[in-house]
């Protein structure tokens, strides 16, 4: 059984992944930022992983980030492409093998110049999950 954080992020991944609009745009979904990619493309970061268990059961709390990368002159189709995420994860996630999804909330997003490229667009949610 895989730990929670790597299912929940598989399961967003898979989500993201099927959205046609969204795949048009970027050149792929990568677990971190991949050694070469085309712009703009999306990296999962390492989240972090919290006890949520109870007396009867065992859970965690996960905050899962996306940081979307860009080169173009302007923020704007990096914030088409965070739209298009936000869209993407609005209805909440499939309870991925072994895990119960009980809430998928937004947190929240911004806008960072990098180094890794000019822009990055940040996007946060946390899950809280149980295992079944």
């Amino acid at each position: 059984m895989s730990s929670a954080l790597e299912a929940v992020q598989q399961q967003l991944a898979a989500q993201l992944d099927g959205n046609g609009a969204l795949m048009d745009l970027v050149s792929g979904i990568f677990d971190g930022p991949p050694p070469r990619a085309a712009f703009p493309y999306i990296a999962l970061a390492t989240g972090a992983s919290l006890d949520w268990s109870h007396k009867s059961g065992t859970g965690r709390e996960l905050s899962l980030a996306l940081t979307i990368h860009d080169d173009g002159e302007t923020a704007a189709r990096l914030h088409r492409v965070m739209a298009l995420v936000e869209e993407a994860l609005e209805p909440g996630l499939d309870d991925p093998d072994g895990w119960q999804i009980v809430t998928f909330d937004f947190r929240r997003t911004r806008i960072l110049r990098s180094a890794v490229s000019p822009w990055s667009g940040l996007i946060e949610y946390r899950a809280r999950v149980l295992r079944t």
